[in-house]
């Protein structure tokens, strides 16, 4: 999977930092002895994984926002960075009905910007571009996505992530084409969780704050399918795929990073997992709405990344569930999460190099 050899002393400027996913992978970078430069907008949580892991005191962390180009260009130009991975979005489907020029200004022009930053600077050597399962368009068919198929969405948080693709597609032909130039891929993973994530309308952060308060988990679409997987699982793939894109432009594209099958289940299954592991009475119920549009079946075909890559995820689902649950016990107790948080990165990223 990663070689720590590669990573090592590497300057990566990494946009959404303190974001859930964002924070996973500034920390297992670090572990990885990479210099981690990171800008994005504050926490939004005072337990969130940035803030309960200290992430801060081993990065270069600046706050600021995507959608300021000047700042951006600014930020990118001090760090000299060999590789950027944009992590940065609105990351939410139920939101994006409420604000979708937030939306579509954050997950497109934001990344515009993030490649128009990246585009003068012969330091950067490789781009990914991090964008989402949610960016294919979905029939409902409940068929596996692979990479070649025809993007779309039709809520503005999905709509937003095709277009973030299309607009990556276009910087790299336009731009990114000469010899020397930084070679440019995007990735796309499913349903993530893991400790640290407070997001809003997302069912295992959601399933965490109603069991620390006591209280009933409220469930909108217990039958809808996802393809789960904990955050780790994803990040080894984005660095494997840096890793590769570094030495050989054949890389550069779309990628899928997805559970195994087994993992694709419907929220319901999720949650008595869920249940199961809390304990102490955990529970859920129906929220019977009215709720805005999401695609009842969505499932990734991950076989070129297997095949090309030789990535695996590492996780099933009851695993990845364990470890999660795991960390907002952990929370409760008044653990050193930073500790913690640590300790979960080194079993999987563990298992991943001894794999």
């Amino acid at each position: 999977m990663t070689d720590p050899a590669f990573w090592r002393g590497k300057k990566v400027f990494l946009t959404g930092h303190t974001g859930f996913k964002g924070a996973w992978a500034a920390l297992l970078l670090r572990r990885l002895g990479a210099d981690v430069y990171g800008y994005a907008l504050p926490p939004t949580h005072q337990s969130a994984l940035f803030v309960a892991a200290r992430i801060a005191d081993d990065i270069k962390h600046r706050v600021a926002d995507i959608r300021d180009l000047r700042t951006l260009r600014s930020a990118m130009a001090e760090a000299e960075p060999d590789i950027v991975i944009h992590m940065a979005a609105q990351a939410l489907v139920r939101p994006s009905y409420e604000e979708p020029v937030e939306t579509f200004a954050t997950n497109v022009m934001g990344t515009v910007h993030v490649l128009e930053a990246a585009r003068p600077l012969s330091s950067v050597k490789v781009i990914l571009n991090v964008t989402s399962d949610k960016c294919y368009e979905n029939d409902g068919a409940g068929t596996a996505f692979r990479e070649g198929d025809r993007l779309g969405g039709d809520d503005p948080y999905s709509n937003s992530k095709a277009c973030a693709e299309l607009v990556t597609h276009s910087y790299r032909h336009s731009f990114f084409k000469a010899p020397g130039a930084a070679r440019v891929a995007t990735a796309r993973a499913g349903n993530v969780f893991g400790g640290g994530d407070w997001a809003r309308d997302r069912l295992v952060p959601d399933a965490m704050q109603a069991f620390l308060a006591g209280e009933p988990l409220r469930i909108r679409n217990p039958n809808s399918v996802r393809p789960w997987q904990h955050a780790l699982d994803p990040v080894l793939g984005y660095l494997t795929l840096v890793e590769r894109l570094a030495g050989d432009e054949r890389f550069v594209g779309g990628w899928n990073f997805g559970p195994d099958a087994a993992s694709e289940v419907p929220v319901g299954q999720v949650v008595e997992h869920l249940i199961a592991q809390w304990g102490g009475g955990a529970r859920w119920t129906a929220d019977a709405g009215p709720h805005p549009h999401e695609a009842a079946y969505l499932r990734l075909d991950c076989a070129k990344a297997r095949g090309e890559l030789g990535w695996t995820p590492r996780l099933d689902l009851a695993q990845g569930l364990r470890l999660t649950v795991g960390w907002y016990k952990a929370l409760r107790e008044g653990r050193d999460l930073r500790a913690f948080s640590l300790d979960q990165l080194d079993q999987v990223v563990g298992a991943a190099q001894a794999a």
